[in-house]
């Protein structure tokens, strides 16, 4: 199937909340749903895509005329395009009842292996959630990054030693959920972390260890003090602070303040090849894509997956093309419009 045809199945599949617009801008949805909303004023996902859109390209054909490399390394593992799954929960509460969790989880993980790259799983209240996702990863050698909420040491720890007995090769906290009610309620010490309770958690886990949520250059700098070995630049997962900036406004003092000391990841409002280029030539390594990805594996299952992944890749080698980027390491900030 084609794209198009992918994404008109999709249509009758989600909703109420998610409207599966042609282009996934945060609006339709408003505040309605985690993710596509925030705290009120509930504009966080439109700010996401407005500012990638104001990003203008230099173009500069004037070079040599190879294939664009995509690939991207990570935690001594080769992937074949810098595009990560983005973790989606509560699927059948927000985007229809075709799939719960672990169902589109068990697509999701094959696929994005399958593909070459990885995907982040989600969380919940029901621990099930991540022990089936890890289930999955185990049977792509461990390729897949599962997601655990900030609940108290206690909880992450037997989730980190279930990551550590399938040989999962990276896990993820968004620590952008610490303002969930859930987690508010449980006590002691589930939320917000310390560097300190971070660095034990990280120290615990054993294996690459991604901190999602990080908005600031402190920010950035504290998970390079708590050892992190990457960071997710996002202010969306969960119903999150609103009246934040975009994670393209942040970006690039995010970079300044820790390029190079471990690896920088951006989610929020990417939608397009175009974007992904935007993203790494302000300083991010890699970008998340949750929701038009979520919409595809609807519409097209496993199939929409790749649809998805080929039209995005094709959309940034083109970009590369055009401005002169051979590799992924070629994108900078020369290569974009007044910076």
């Amino acid at each position: 199937m084609t794209y198009q045809e992918i994404h008109d199945l999709a249509r009758t599949e989600v909703g109420p909340y998610c409207k599966n617009c042609p282009v996934c801008n945060g609006r339709a949805c408003g505040n309605s749903m985690p993710g596509p909303g925030s705290k009120q004023p509930g504009n966080v996902a439109a700010r996401n895509f407005d500012k990638w859109q104001e990003i203008c390209v230099n173009m500069d054909t004037l070079c040599p005329n190879v294939e664009p490399d995509v690939g991207f390394d990570f935690a001594g593992r080769h992937f074949s395009a810098p595009i990560f799954a983005a973790p989606i929960g509560a699927l059948d509460m927000h985007y229809g009842p075709k799939y719960k969790d672990p169902a589109y989880n068990a697509i999701l993980v094959k696929a994005a292996a399958e593909y070459g790259v990885a995907a982040l799983t989600g969380d919940g209240v029901n621990p099930d959630i991540m022990i089936d996702a890890v289930r999955e990863m185990a049977k792509v050698d461990g390729i897949g990054i599962p997601t655990i909420k900030p609940w108290n040491k206690e909880a992450v720890f037997q989730k980190l030693d279930w990551v550590s007995t399938n040989r999962i090769f990276a896990v993820a906290m968004d620590v952008d959920g610490a303002g969930l009610p859930f987690l508010k309620a449980m006590n002691p010490n589930a939320g917000s972390k310390s560097v300190e309770e971070m660095r034990e958690i990280i120290d615990y886990a054993a294996r690459p260890f991604i901190i999602k949520g990080i908005m600031t250059p402190a920010g950035a700098r504290k998970a390079v003090e708590a050892g992190a070995s990457a960071i997710v630049v996002s202010n969306h997962g969960g119903r999150v602070q609103g009246g934040t900036p975009s994670t393209a406004e942040v970006l690039p003092a995010i970079a300044d303040a820790v390029k190079g000391q471990l690896t920088i990841f951006v989610d929020g409002g990417i939608r397009s090849g175009l974007d992904v280029f935007r993203a790494i030539a302000l300083g991010a390594d890699a970008v998340l894509i949750g929701r038009p990805i979520l919409n595809m594996i609807y519409g097209g299952g496993e199939e929409g997956f790749r649809v998805y992944l080929d039209k995005i890749v094709g959309e940034l080698k083109s970009t590369m093309t055009m401005c002169g980027a051979a590799s992924l390491k070629d994108i900078d900030r020369s290569k974009l419009f007044g910076y």
